[in-house]
């Protein structure tokens, strides 16, 4: 078969992400945070984009610009006395029957005398030299100190020969973010040269460090530092320490025997384990909390239904200085200038219209999830409907991609608190009675939490209980499911619970 070139034609499809559009499904998942720092960071790129603090139509600056004027025109006298030329501060004072210490203290040349023993406690206190000039912020906000710094400190006082000081700060350098040692006796004696005795004698004196519980190699050894600084360590507890396996599993029967005590003296020694930090090291660890800002504010509206608006607090007010492009563009001198600044344009229009989008995007997403979830607003918990993605962007019109980047790190305040948009989402659990509706799991978890709150020490349930309870309520579960959501709600199992409510009904009794 001879070869022979050939033109044809074929139709086919494909989809090309632009930068453009990149950058719109990049938006709709940032958080409010990151949004922030992603349009600073195109401010600094783009000359053509500027920030709008408020807009000219705010309502609050003619109520400022009223405010003002009234108070300029009720000190009209009082301005004037002020305006005139020849006004000095002993003119000021014959005039006002006062001095002008007592009206403006903080008036420059004026001074407060302090005496030399007073001046001295206080820097920002004026001084015959200078007024309030010896102000130091760093009396007022001082920086944390870090677990090295802090360990440093103290083995820099417990140590005086240097080569113990070398090993405590080898010993030093193995500690994790919660405090525990975890470094190699054997390698560290080896490294420095050393025997393991030095080390251990070492460390015997670092766990006895500020906080207690230092430089421990395990949860018991950290718990027995802190019950030694508390002068606790008693035969009973030290059993106690050395068997929390059994007081993992609630066996206070075999924890009595070996404590040697009874159930009163094993509750006490139960609440002052439990008070006891098993991580002290995390005391100074550096870290800030984000402030959670809703995204979505909903509240009831006057006919019954509900009001859903955007936080303006989270919308970026960004606009396209026009007027600074159109001057520009006319001193361009050659092409590649004006490339640029056509890119420019270009690029803060398309920032600007996929604000706007994500804007409307997330109201719509929000409007349709209070929609589906009226009766959890109206009655709480107990009412939420099991919901998916798909369900939402077939209402919408939009695809289960774009719905899932929406709710994705963002909140709904409402009458109820706080919520990520993806807790309402959650899967359905069948109804046991014929063309029931599915309940959602976030219900049937508040329903197991319930039941097993109001537990009595003589009738714990089990999951087989819990399951029979559930369907006779209208909700097929499964155990394993049963159990799945205890688990995940820390909830021990039932021969956990009744050792302990036992335990705690005679002590009580």
């Amino acid at each position: 078969m001879a070869l022979s070139a050939k033109l044809q034609l074929r139709q086919s499809q494909s989809l090309v992400m632009t930068p453009q559009l990149m950058q719109s499904i990049k938006l709709l998942q940032l958080t409010h945070i990151e949004l922030e720092r992603f349009i600073e960071d195109e401010i600094e790129k783009n000359p053509l984009l500027e920030r709008t603090e408020q807009r000219d139509d705010d309502p609050r600056r003619d109520d400022e610009h009223d405010r003002r004027a009234e108070g300029a025109s009720d000190g009209s006298e009082l301005d004037r006395m002020f305006d005139a030329d020849d006004t000095n501060a002993a003119a000021m004072s014959e005039q006002l029957d006062t001095s002008m210490e007592n009206v403006f203290p903080d008036d420059p040349g004026t001074v407060e005398q302090l005496s030399p023993d007073l001046a001295a406690q206080w820097k920002s206190a004026p001084s015959a030299t200078g007024g309030g000039e010896g102000f130091d912020i760093e009396d007022m906000a001082a920086s944390r100190v870090s677990l090295a710094d802090h360990v440093g400190e103290q083995i820099a006082f417990a140590f005086r020969a240097p080569s113990d000081r070398l090993i405590a700060r080898e010993l030093a350098d193995s500690l994790d973010e919660a405090g525990y040692m975890r470094g190699d006796m054997a390698e560290i004696a080896e490294r420095l040269g050393t025997d393991e005795e030095a080390v251990a004698r070492v460390l015997t004196t670092c766990q006895t460090f500020d906080p207690a519980g230092l430089f421990a190699r395990d949860l018991a050894e950290c718990l027995a530092l802190q019950l030694r600084a508390n002068d606790r360590f008693d035969p009973a507890m030290q059993a106690l320490v050395a068997h929390l396996d059994l007081l993992a599993r609630r066996d206070f029967a075999q924890l009595r025997r070996l404590c040697g005590v009874e159930d009163d003296d094993l509750l006490d020694m139960l609440a002052e384990i439990r008070g006891l930090d098993p991580r002290p090291g995390l005391a100074f660890t550096r870290g800030t909390a984000d402030t959670i800002v809703p995204d979505v504010i909903v509240s009831a509206a006057r006919d019954g239904s509900w009001s859903v608006e955007l936080n303006a607090d989270t919308l970026p007010r960004v606009l396209v200085n026009q007027d600074y492009f159109t001057s520009v563009s006319k001193q361009a001198a050659n092409n590649a200038e004006k490339e640029f600044l056509a890119e420019c344009l270009q690029n803060a229009n398309w920032l600007t219209r996929s604000l706007d989008q994500r804007a409307r995007t997330i109201l719509k997403v929000a409007s349709e999830i209070v929609r589906q979830q009226d009766a959890f607003l109206l009655h709480g918990i107990r009412h939420l409907r099991p919901l998916n993605l798909r369900t939402v962007a077939d209402a919408i019109g939009m695809h289960e991609s774009t719905v899932s980047r929406v709710t994705a790190n963002k909140y709904m305040m409402t009458p109820r608190g706080v919520f990520e948009l993806r807790y309402f989402f959650s899967v359905a659990i069948a109804s046991s009675a014929a063309g029931g509706d599915a309940h959602s799991s976030e219900a049937v978890r508040d329903r197991i939490r319930e039941l097993i709150d109001a537990e009595k020490p003589l009738d714990v349930l089990s999951d087989d209980a819990i399951v029979d309870i559930l369907k006779r309520g209208g909700v097929d579960i499964a155990r394993r499911t049963v159990a799945k959501y205890r688990e995940g709600m820390s909830i021990p199992s039932s021969v956990q619970r009744r050792r302990e409510k036992r335990a705690l009904a005679s002590a009580g009794g």
